[in-house]
């Protein structure tokens, strides 16, 4: 028999299993007898009345046996906490994690499950740790604490942890008892920053004539202080911005810091000749000269192909004259066929 608290109550009914020679039924509850085949809990106080149905039958004596009951109650709420603060917590420290839960009954059967999440995203962060709880023996409500520990990664950083409370009983009504979950407790994990060297080289070309963009970027979880720092002309330089926009060949330091430590990338700037308007201006002049001598040649041949040469040497004359009509005059003109 399992029962919530303060639920409607339910009976117990003890039967023989042969009634011919039943003397007599009873229960004994709470160091109570009741003389009769049925017992009914209070639902509001019996937390631990270790209900046993005894019968006295002729011939054979006594025996008894015991009703497996359970009064159980869920808990008034579910709380997480940790010993230390966890706003500065910092990479590899072990950060203690606790979860209360009040007023529930049976302690002795209460599971603590603790759940790890980032954007509404499950992470399997707590598997594997071991909870240790202070479960009490007592059947009435009390409130027990479990506690475990985890060492801290950057990648716990901004993870939400919370913890559920779970009465694990047999099915009462059908059902098992609802779990209980406390709120979430954010996670920010203080470590030392990390350059992004994929954006910013160890090596940087510098053309001549250009400026470049040397842009520091780096992943440190808190508030980060950037800054620059170079040998110029009239002596040292610095500059506290992420970007810096260089214009000579030399070494430049980047330094990223926060309170978890710091440190430094060193890009080296070189000169490089920019070859690209030679470049360019060869293809041109290269251009120029391949038409200059196409055209040289197309004038060549349209020459040899296109034009007639005639020879007036020794000319024979032609006895056929024709008319040539000019501006509505007729008006005969000697023609004169070239051979």
């Amino acid at each position: 028999m399992v029962l919530q608290y303060q639920s409607r109550a339910q009976r117990a009914t003890c039967m023989p299993t042969e009634s011919s020679n039943v003397k007599t039924i009873y229960w004994k509850a709470n160091h109570r007898w009741t003389y009769d085949t049925e017992w009914t809990p209070d639902t509001n106080e019996d937390w631990d009345p270790k209900p046993v149905c005894h019968g006295i039958f002729n011939g054979i004596g006594g025996c008894h046996k015991p009703l497996h009951y359970t009064l159980y109650k869920t808990p008034d709420f579910v709380a997480i906490s940790s010993v230390e603060d966890p706003g500065s917590a910092y990479e590899g420290m072990v950060l203690q994690l606790q979860c209360d839960v009040v007023n529930v009954a049976p302690a002795q059967d209460i599971t603590i499950r603790w759940t790890s999440f980032r954007d509404n995203k499950t992470i399997d962060l707590m598997e594997g740790n071991d909870t240790i709880c202070d479960k009490s023996e007592v059947r009435s409500p009390v409130s027990v604490s479990c506690t475990t520990n985890i060492t801290l990664k950057r990648t716990h950083n901004g993870v939400n942890i919370r913890c559920e409370a779970q009465l694990n009983l047999p099915l009462a009504g059908g059902h098992h008892p609802p779990s209980m979950f406390s709120d979430s407790l954010n996670i920010s994990v203080c470590y030392k920053p990390e350059i992004n060297t994929t954006k910013l080289a160890g090596t940087v070309p510098l053309f001549t004539g250009y400026d470049e963009d040397l842009v520091c970027e780096a992943d440190g979880g808190q508030p980060l202080n950037i800054s620059w720092s170079y040998m110029s002309a009239s002596g040292p330089k610095n500059s506290f911005n992420k970007t810096l926009r260089v214009s000579a060949a030399g070494y430049y330091n980047c330094t990223v810091s926060n309170p978890c430590g710091s440190t430094t990338h060193m890009v080296k700037v070189i000169f490089k000749e920019d070859y690209l308007p030679l470049i360019a201006g060869f293809v041109a002049l290269t251009v120029i000269i391949i038409s200059i001598i196409f055209i040289f040649i197309y004038s060549i041949y349209y020459k040899n192909t296109k034009m007639r040469r005639y020879s007036l040497k020794n000319p024979k004359l032609s006895t056929h004259n024709g008319n040539v009509a000019h501006n509505g005059w007729d008006t005969q003109f000697p023609m004169t066929k070239l051979s």
